[in-house]
């Protein structure tokens, strides 16, 4: 191991292009070493990004490079614990983006290899990286909202005009709630450290096989939750925490700085606002940066595959509910 994150990439999809790949590359303590595309033409972007990328014909070639310390995942969903577990095996730390499973319990191999090898196994949540869920959660610890009573989350989207896209395909585990819903459940799980008792309501609009409207009411142990997410309506995101004493609302919660800025907004009893501004956080960077510490410092990374699996529970039992009627 350098002094630095040597990364890699397997597939040259447009996130990773326009998003994580160069966060990869800016962020302190790494670089963008390596892609695995068969594609000359998909590669162009990464190599001006990243002068001197090796460009490997295959994921397994990428795995087997020996100048490679860890791999970002962006492959469809129904692919990532698999190739999680292959970078694992290839002694590679590995960041797998959400969600890295389909179900709760597809976690547990990828835990119980991450344990085995003491690598770094991590699901790409980049969230819970940026400073404004960090001043939320520190806002909602020292009672800036009194007692909680109520939390509102919604996410949306419109994409019925891309038919081809892998959300919108049941064969590639698309929907509404494994691309977004992650984020408006654990988004809430993160702030008050609570875990959802049931699921009251699921309703669930579907086309081809995925969800593409989703709404959820749930009971907290000390507070109700509903959230809403869409891939069928306006560009729209917020989330409320609504307390005795006070109201907390987050304006840009997940797509800071490209839908809108990150701002944490703490309304008083006597209706007082406070707002915390965060105008240029990059949290996948910060998300970069957090992980490669964690590589070479070996200290904690702050969203343990743990946190990610309790998410993907709710969303088990969201299903579950949505079957049961």
């Amino acid at each position: 191991m350098t002094d630095h994150v040597r990364w890699g990439i397997l597939g040259a999809a447009n996130f990773a292009r326009r998003h994580m790949g160069p966060a990869l590359h800016m962020g302190r303590r790494g670089r963008l070493a390596a892609l695995a595309t068969s594609s000359p033409d998909k590669a162009a972007p990464f190599e001006a990004l990243a002068p001197g990328l090796r460009v490997h014909d295959s994921y397994d070639a990428l795995l087997a490079d020996p100048e490679i310390d860890a791999v970002y995942v962006p492959l469809p969903n129904h692919l990532h614990v698999e190739w999680a577990l292959k970078a694992l095996e290839a002694g590679k730390h590995v960041l797998v983006e959400k969600p890295l499973a389909m179900t709760a319990a597809e976690f547990d191999p990828v835990i119980a290899k991450r344990d085995e090898t003491g690598l770094l196994a991590a699901e790409a949540y980049m969230i819970v990286h940026h400073p404004q869920w960090h001043k939320a959660s520190q806002l909602y610890q020292e009672g800036a909202i009194g007692k909680l009573v109520r939390v509102s989350a919604a996410f949306s989207y419109d994409n019925r005009t891309d038919g081809g896209n892998i959300r919108n395909r049941a064969d590639t585990g698309g929907g509404a709630v494994p691309d977004i819903g992650v984020y408006i459940y654990g988004a809430t799980r993160f702030v008050t450290g609570e875990e959802p008792e049931e699921i009251l309501s699921a309703e669930v609009v579907r086309e081809n096989g995925v969800d593409v409207w989703t709404h959820i009411t749930a009971r907290f142990p000390s507070y109700h939750y509903t959230g809403i997410v869409s891939m069928r309506m306006a560009p729209w995101q917020e989330v409320v925490f609504h307390g005795e004493d006070g109201v907390m609302k987050l304006t840009a919660p997940f797509n800071a700085g490209v839908y809108g800025e990150a701002r944490v907004l703490v309304q008083s009893k006597d209706l007082v606002e406070t707002a915390y501004r965060f105008p240029s956080d990059n949290h996948y960077v910060h998300q970069v940066e957090a992980f490669n510490a964690s590589v070479l410092d070996k200290v904690h990374y702050p969203c343990p595959l743990e946190f990610s699996r309790g998410t993907q529970a709710m969303i088990d039992m969201v299903w579950a509910k949505e079957q049961a009627g």
